[in-house]
């Protein structure tokens, strides 16, 4: 029997996810039939698939609650990748502060709670650190939404930033700008079925001075990166260091501190755009790895 697989996406980003194509044409190459399916298709049979494979349901952030509530319902009805748990522990960023908890090298973090005095942080935060510039961004979100860059003196600008965010019971983070990024970029590491496959250099997103992006994900510059011996050895770390065993497949975003140090940015082992078009080759091995997990079940 032919396996047939669901690629999981957003209505909003039909036609924008360029991993769609290679990864359709490595499962059509495999033996398989893939079809790509809106995660809240109210038609959708999610049974008649061996499995799905979440890869750009980029509009999760906003409406959390539901979207976990569909992850539950799919598992429990067809295989998912990755499983229910990875992804309520992932969706939210605050895995970051957990990471880092466990001496994993993780960008300095501060969260701001809803009800918290945000000035009193802010203040705390910069006498903290000696950055120029810092980010803020909410603790569950997608795609840059939301996410800005602020000179430090700017106070009242981000705390006009900060306090809709809070209003609205979102979570909010504060992080010191790298400013290597705009420079060197971040290193973009995937992993399939727990190695290293590719990796990509990832431009800087947030412009000085820009306003948070409107659409459903920042443009992004993306060209291939080796990446260097410490990035890797990073990378594997954290992936080894996850409490979840062998996933599928992961993202490791990482950005060089003032140091010249990798710490990770972001780790995407939800729906992680994966870049297949920047190493010939992975898609194919993405679907494999899948068709290999099924078979042995």
């Amino acid at each position: 029997m032919t396996p047939s697989i669901a690629l999981v996406t957003a209505r909003a980003a039909r036609g924008l996810d360029a991993d769609m194509p290679p990864l359709i044409a490595a499962f059509a190459a495999a033996g398989a039939r893939a079809e790509i399916v809106d995660w809240d298709d109210e038609e959708a049979r999610w049974a008649r698939f061996d499995a799905a494979l979440l890869r750009s349901a980029w509009d999760y952030a906003e409406r959390l609650p539901q979207f976990l509530a569909w992850v539950e319902r799919t598992a429990a009805i067809t295989r998912l990748f990755n499983p229910p748990a990875v992804v309520r522990w992932n969706a939210d960023k605050h895995y970051l502060g957990e990471l880092a908890a466990g001496g994993l090298p993780v960008v300095a973090t501060t969260y701001i709670e809803p009800g918290a005095d945000a000035a009193d942080v802010l203040r705390r935060f910069l006498a903290q650190h000696a950055c120029a510039e810092l980010v803020v961004k909410p603790a569950v979100g997608a795609g840059a939404r939301d996410a800005r860059r602020h000179d430090r003196a700017a106070a009242t600008e981000i705390l006009a930033h900060l306090r809709p965010l809070l209003a609205a019971r979102r979570s909010v983070m504060l992080q010191p700008y790298l400013a290597g990024v705009d420079t060197d970029g971040e290193t973009a590491l995937m992993f399939i079925a727990g190695r290293f496959s590719h990796a990509v250099r990832k431009g800087a997103l947030l412009p000085r001075g820009g306003a948070a992006t409107p659409g459903l994900f920042a443009p992004e510059d993306i060209s291939a990166r080796l990446p260097g011996a410490d990035e890797l050895a990073a990378a594997e770390r954290i992936m080894a260091a996850l409490p979840f065993g062998e996933l599928l497949y992961g993202r490791v975003d990482l950005i060089r501190d003032e140091s010249g140090a990798p710490r990770l940015l972001e780790l995407e082992i939800t729906e992680p755009s994966m870049y297949f078009g920047h190493a010939p080759g992975s898609a194919a091995r993405l679907a494999g790895a899948l068709l290999k997990q099924l078979v042995a079940g």
